[in-house]
């Protein structure tokens, strides 16, 4: 889009002004074209100074998700070259279904500022409000057993806590799909797919990371098992940091995946990041509910757990939940 290349040329000169006459040569567009763009890129929250001798200067960019915002801080091959943001959707996992229907390439992440129907595992609702946390979904065409496919939620884990330690924040994951901070929800992660018996038509891991949200923005009935990265570490983030590292950290992990069919790096790092593995925790499938103790990841990111008779189980990601004796891990 033009306005993103007016953009580039007053990103390229950041600490000066960009004559109209230089734009106008670059880009081939008469002055009113490159005021419309202006005005545009202002729209989006862009603070642009303009002056009738200088030209234009970019004073600010908007906390906003777009390509153009993300790019600087991707160093991935395929995942992420291609971003598609919306300011608000029903949920991106639905759109990302939708696009990978009608073809959509491997990589392409969607992403949106704020959510109106997001859901959570076994149709769990997320509170979302915008601009203040990432949703995002990669839409993910791996050639593997349709089987192999609940790993890629423990691939989506384990980049998030690398790249949350990258950026100095220790978090947890709470398996299978949970990142987690003292014990409370940050972060919660949604794979869906669509396939045939031996065939992957398409992988979509939804994400939805609590960043800067307050006390406030929470229900109270979930402030004692939900917090986001502000209220934990007490200063406001930066999401398109977050967004790029999370995304640089997945490649090489998702890659280990389908090119050497193993996850043996995330297990290891969902292991030595375990909220749960050494605590005796609540089993919970349906409405029934067991006791036992966490105490191995399995190499297919199954949770290994012992019961008080001493035999041992290993629960299978799907339709299970499990919570500690007395909070929420």
């Amino acid at each position: 889009m033009k306005h993103y290349d007016v953009l580039y040329l007053l990103k390229e000169n950041r600490n000066d002004f960009v004559s109209g006459q230089l734009i106008s040569e670059k880009l081939g567009v008469s002055r009113t074209a490159i005021w419309k763009y202006i005005k545009v890129l202002k729209d989006e929250g862009y603070t642009i100074d303009s002056s009738s001798k200088k030209g234009y200067k970019l004073i600010s960019c908007p906390d906003i998700l777009t390509f153009e915002e993300i790019k600087d801080h991707l160093n991935t091959k395929y995942i992420g070259k291609k971003i598609i943001h919306y300011e608000s959707i029903g949920s991106t996992n639905t759109i990302a279904k939708k696009l990978a229907e009608q073809g959509e390439e491997n990589g392409t992440v969607i992403i949106a500022e704020g959510q109106t129907a997001g859901r959570g595992r076994i149709g769990r609702a997320w509170s979302s409000p915008k601009y203040k946390s990432i949703y995002f979904s990669i839409i993910l065409r791996p050639n593997v057993n349709p089987m192999e496919i609940p790993k890629i939620t423990q691939i989506i884990a384990a980049a998030i806590i690398e790249g949350l330690k990258e950026l100095k924040i220790e978090a947890k994951v709470k398996w299978p799909n949970d990142i987690v901070m003292d014990g409370k929800k940050v972060c919660g992660i949604l794979t869906e797919m669509s396939g045939e018996l031996n065939k992957v038509n398409y992988v979509i891991p939804g994400t939805g990371i609590n960043v800067n949200l307050n006390r406030e923005d929470f229900q109270k009935d979930i402030l004692n098992k939900a917090t986001s990265l502000k209220i934990q570490t007490g200063s406001t983030m930066d999401r398109k940091i977050i967004l790029g590292t999370i995304l640089n950290k997945f490649e090489p992990l998702y890659e280990e995946f389908v090119k050497k069919e193993t996850i043996e790096s995330s297990i290891k790092i969902c292991k030595n990041n375990s909220a749960a593995i050494g605590k005796n925790i609540r089993i919970i499938q349906n409405r029934n509910e067991r006791q036992a103790k966490a105490v191995d990841l399995a190499e297919d990111g199954g949770l290994i757990v012992q019961y008080e008779n001493g035999s041992f189980e290993k629960l299978i990601s799907g339709e299970i939940s499990i919570r500690g004796l007395d909070k929420y891990i």
